[in-house]
């Protein structure tokens, strides 16, 4: 073989020795040169210093190194070294503006017990440079998505972390990263309001107080509306700090505030309340509501009462009753569940006596009164397996009696309709209002017939979860009512058949005080209607733009064309035509269909019911609940955190609302972050 008279520009391929390197030979054509893979070469550049004999330039500081001599090849690990370890002076100058490292140098005061494995970019990922704004934002976005301490930057676990993942990460402090959180807060509220200012009807607002342990007060302000295409939408507006949250100008403070801040004056439609509101409290806010607000139909649909804080407090009463026979069954639940021996013993048992529940034992949270009540139905229906534990473990003396079991029976036939219908408010995302009309009537119904018992203990209880429901019945009856009327499924009709049930004589009379205030309400819509918003300006414009042209007809058919026309109308008619409202009534009753989408009929019918449709859709908006999913079932007072209490309200409000915006969808990210001091 002759001399070897050229080599290529590559690396050694590992598995591959020398001898395979591509080779060109007189005898032979030269082949094709494989393209360098190695990062390195966005570094160096390969030049030619004498016969035989290349070097490897870098490409920042011009410093030359050994790559080519003859027939033997140097590599380039200590090309990687010369960028990687920081020995080259130019790239440490201009890593602000350049920051393509691809080795992780490792650095003992980061922690960690080894040398960190060096990383390489594959020929086929694509190269993302470092972003410090970028990498700011995604951390206050992590913080408030996730609830994190705002102090996590300052950890030194964190920082630890962080800067073995990327050193070139600038270290955050308290300030920084308060500041990125409220500017991520005020980029999003800058997207709803855009949002919500095309939003063409009205807003119906919820209040929920949420105490501290610094006697400060924390107002929960979300809005319910629906949207131009009539989806049904909730977002919290504001957590408002009052520092004497038992204040009869407490709410009015915090509601004049939400009405400013989002400019909703003059489209409220509803107030709902998760705590019941005292007299001089409601005679504190109805004067600025007057001032701010037209009441809708004499202020009769503006304070309502939560139904998810009715239940939960007809649910304590339950509670409350059986409390003794409660823990009796807590204690044998917890002398299974506790130990994985006990556990096993109970299945075996179980499985014996062929029980086909397939209910799973836990203990319950006595804070939320759902899980009491699946513990309790779980250990009914594994009485006999209790009963008989005992033969096979002498350990279990817990054992209760069989009055007890009979009575924690009773209990659950008390908690199970509170608990189906409080599950409609967490799994749902149609309006409730409509249901609950149902809901309420049923448990009504139940306990009416409850309270006829000989048992004095049903008897009883009976009783005062009736002055409880009785009393929410007599506030939002009429509200009910109304969400029912604007259902095509039932109308009048529903509210007839219900109303006789409950009133018997005296139906009549209640049932011509729903039709009276449907009939009151929609002829304000006519008189009144609200100031169109753009989303609806431009829908009439479009349908405008599609009916007319600039012809003489066009001329003809416009709002001056006829006028003198629509008056004559008006007065030879309006004896004779019937309302859009007593149209609709008349109207045959749609099927009764399980998925029947209300707000999607009232989209169809818009344009045969325009006015008509506009109230279906505040009535149908209006929550029947405060109280967040998370928290139907709550039986204590919601809290705020030490650590959140420690936060400036502006920081909490920030971090609360914008948890729940980013939840349901996020503006377009900007590496421009607005700078906040603090």
């Amino acid at each position: 073989m002759t001399e070897m008279t050229e080599i290529t520009d590559m690396e050694t391929i590992p598995g591959e020795s020398n001898n395979q390197l591509a080779l060109t030979t007189p005898e032979t054509q030269p082949i094709k040169r494989r393209k360098k893979k190695s990062m390195v070469w966005e570094y160096f550049t390969i030049e030619n210093v004498s016969a035989g004999c290349r070097r490897a330039y870098c490409k920042r500081c011009k410093q030359s190194f050994a790559y080519s001599t003859g027939s033997k090849v140097a590599g380039t690990s200590h090309l990687k070294r010369h960028i990687a370890k920081g020995t080259c002076r130019a790239l440490l100058r201009g890593q602000g503006q350049d920051n393509n490292q691809f080795i992780t140098p490792y650095n003992p005061k980061m922690g960690g017990s080894e040398p960190p494995k060096r990383r390489y970019r594959s020929p086929s990922s694509p190269f993302i440079p470092f972003d410090q704004d970028r990498c700011r934002h995604e951390i206050a976005r992590m913080i408030i998505m996730h609830e994190y301490p705002l102090h996590i930057v300052e950890h030194p676990g964190f920082i630890a972390f962080v800067q073995n993942l990327q050193p070139q990460f600038d270290k955050m402090s308290f300030n920084t990263v308060q500041g990125d959180c409220v500017a991520t807060y005020l980029r999003e509220k800058q997207s709803l309001m855009k949002f919500i200012e095309g939003i063409p009807g009205r807003f119906c607002l919820t209040l929920d107080m949420w105490s501290s342990n610094q006697t400060l007060g924390y107002v929960f302000i979300t809005g319910h509306f629906v949207d131009s295409d009539w989806k049904l939408h909730r977002r919290v507006f504001n957590v408002v700090m009052e520092p004497y949250p038992d204040s009869h100008s407490a709410l009015s403070h915090a509601i004049a505030a939400c009405l400013s801040d989002w400019s909703l004056e003059g489209k409220l439609f509803s107030l709902t309340f998760n705590h019941p509101l005292s007299e001089a409290g409601l005679e504190n806010l109805r004067p600025l509501l007057c001032v701010k607000n037209p009441l809708i139909l004499n202020g009769q649909l503006l304070i309502r009462n939560c139904i998810a804080r009715t239940m939960s407090c007809m649910a304590k009463d339950v509670l409350g009753a059986g409390q003794e026979i409660i823990k009796k069954i807590r204690d044998s639940v917890k002398y299974v569940k506790m130990s994985e021996s006990h556990d096993d013993k109970f299945i075996q048992v179980k499985n014996q006596l062929q029980v086909p529940s397939e209910k799973i034992l836990f203990l319950d949270n006595q804070t939320q009164w759902n899980t009491t009540y699946q513990m309790l139905a779980a250990a009914c229906e594994l009485t006999e397996v209790f009963d008989c534990l005992d033969t096979y473990d002498p350990d279990y003396k817990l054992a209760p009696s069989m009055e007890d079991w009979k009575l924690a029976e009773t209990l659950c036939s008390f908690l199970k309709p509170l608990f189906d219908a409080a599950g409609i408010l967490t799994t749902t995302t149609l309006p409730t209002v409509i249901t609950f009309f149902y809901e309420v009537w049923k448990i009504h119904a139940d306990l009416g017939r409850s309270i006829t018992s000989e048992d004095p203990f049903i008897s009883n209880l009976a009783k005062s979860m009736q002055e409880k429901i009785d009393k929410y019945w007599k506030d939002c009856s009429l509200l009910l009512a109304m969400a029912v009327v604007m259902d095509p499924r039932f109308k009048m009709k529903l509210v007839e058949f219900s109303f006789t049930k409950i009133y018997g004589e005296d139906a009549p009379t209640y049932i011509k005080t729903v039709d009276d205030g449907i009939h009151e309400l929609f002829l304000e819509y006519v008189a009144l209607p609200l100031p169109l918003t753009p989303t609806y300006a431009e829908e009439v414009n479009g349908a405008n733009n599609g009916k007319t042209n600039e012809s003489h007809q066009g001329n003809l058919l416009s709002d001056h064309g006829l006028t003198d026309f629509d008056v004559y109308i008006m007065e030879t008619n309006s004896q004779q035509m019937k309302s859009e409202l007593d149209q609709y009534l008349e109207e045959s009753l749609l099927p009764r269909v399980q998925a029947f989408d209300v707000l999607g009929w009232w989209k169809l019918n818009k344009m045969k019911y325009p006015t008509l449709s506009k109230m279906a859709r505040d009535i149908l908006s209006i929550p029947v609940s405060a109280a967040a999913p998370e928290s139907i079932f709550d039986i204590t007072d919601k809290q705020l955190d030490e650590y959140r209490s420690s936060l400036r309200p502006e920081t909490v409000e920030a971090l609360i609302c914008a948890k729940d915006w980013l939840h349901y969808g996020t503006s377009d990210v900007s590496n421009a972050l607005v700078k906040m001091e603090f």
